[in-house]
């Protein structure tokens, strides 16, 4: 028996067969990451790591899009003392991810995508990381995800120019595992969710494990790095411009480079 409940900004539903939905519900933002979203998804995450009887989860967005990452309005990137960016970024899981992506994930969004653990997109839906065009930099990830699931060259592409990437490209790059129709990215990420109830739920669990414990000493670094490069980015003029010109719909005016 389904048993929908909503929390505050996400949509949470348990499926037959153990499938955990989430769905972000901020279409008068384009589901942006304010701090009551990232406390609901902090809370649908532990849920999905501890409750009994559930083996996937599938986190999308409500709205025809995915993300359009943090909520502009903020000065930072929202966090929790568990799952730290966007309440699961840098989490730890024993149960699987999937990231169901209609319309856009953009900055943040495809943030939130690079932390799952398999990726389904609707063949129109496009990604990206406009970071630089706001005089921000990606913080939550994507500095050292996006060069490991894309290859150097097309994320320094993205992080540098902010140009957007295509779904099917994203196919054949190796980021998506598999394309949906429009407007039925979830019900293939459901598909794939089965898929993965299909297997042992203790072997799943043991790779998962191992595969996180690997990945948290190899992003140790990573994201020290990452956070020397938000501060010097914080600390510049051209982060408040960027931010004004995005609001004011206009190109930004960046300060000259230093000499």
């Amino acid at each position: 028996m389904n048993s929908p409940d909503a929390v505050e900004t996400l949509h949470v539903e348990r499926r037959d067969g153990g499938v955990f939905v989430m769905t972000m519900r901020r279409p008068e933002r384009r589901n942006a990451v304010d701090q009551p979203l990232a406390d609901a998804l902090d809370a649908a995450m532990h849920r999905l790591e501890h409750e009994d009887g559930v083996r996937v989860g599938v986190l999308t967005g409500g709205g025809g899009y995915f993300s359009a990452g943090t909520d502009l309005t903020l000065d930072a990137s929202p966090t929790t003392a568990d799952g730290g960016e966007y309440g699961f970024v840098r989490r730890s899981r024993t149960r699987p991810l999937i990231a169901a992506v209609e319309g856009f994930a953009l900055g943040g969004g495809m943030e939130m995508v690079l932390a799952c653990d398999m990726v389904v997109a609707a063949e129109d839906a496009v990604l990206g990381l406009p970071e630089t065009l706001r005089g921000v930099v990606a913080n939550c990830g994507a500095l050292f995800r996006a060069p490991e699931r894309l290859g150097p060259q097309v994320a320094m592409e993205l992080l540098l120019t902010g140009s957007r990437l295509p779904a099917p490209r994203a196919h054949g790059l190796g980021l998506v595992n598999r394309l949906a129709a429009p407007g039925a990215a979830l019900d293939a990420a459901l598909g794939l969710a089965a898929d993965v109830c299909g297997a042992s739920p203790q072997a799943v669990a043991a790779t998962l494990r191992a595969t996180f414990a690997s990945r948290s000493r190899r992003e140790a670094e990573e994201w020290r790095l990452t956070e020397r490069a938000a501060a010097e980015a914080a600390a510049s003029s051209d982060r408040a411009e960027g931010i004004a010109a995005f609001f004011a719909k206009r190109t930004p005016r960046w300060a000259a480079p230093a000499g």
